[in-house]
């Protein structure tokens, strides 16, 4: 199936999607900061690039798109109609080096904390974001 955008615009759209300082880590820096507590983000020095890390907790956060890392059973994880191949191995390959980054994570001692985006929308969010500190500090 022939893709329903041009080229350009396709690229256009690509060009607009950003690694860092999503909304949802937004979300969740904001709310860390206002409850005191203190992070680092992408710490290049761990694995898989923690979006948030918390040296004192000896805790990293990862943000998780639903469909970049391929949540299942969520809404916003959609397959693509158009490449599909390329895009099924694409989600593949990002959800094999989060388990590689999370294994290695907590082989060194860290505690691994996975947030999805949908986790982080509507009604849930106050609840979800509740349950961080209690964690972090547990």
């Amino acid at each position: 199936m022939a893709d329903v955008h041009s080229a350009e615009t396709r690229s256009y759209n690509m060009s607009q999607i950003r690694a860092k300082d999503t909304k949802p880590e937004i979300i969740v820096r904001k709310f860390l900061f206002s409850k005191g507590f203190r992070y680092r983000l992408h710490e290049r020095s761990l694995p898989g690039r923690p979006d948030i890390v918390l040296p004192k907790y000896k805790t990293a956060i990862f943000i998780h798109g639903c469909f970049w890392h391929g949540h299942k059973d969520c809404p916003y994880f959609v397959v693509p109609k158009t490449n599909t191949n390329w895009w099924l191995n694409k989600i593949e390959t990002n959800q094999k080096n989060d388990k590689k980054a999370i294994f290695s994570l907590k082989k060194a001692g860290w505690q691994v904390i996975v947030l999805w985006e949908c986790a982080l929308k509507g009604e849930r969010l106050d609840k979800n974001l509740a349950k961080l500190p209690k964690i972090l500090v547990s």
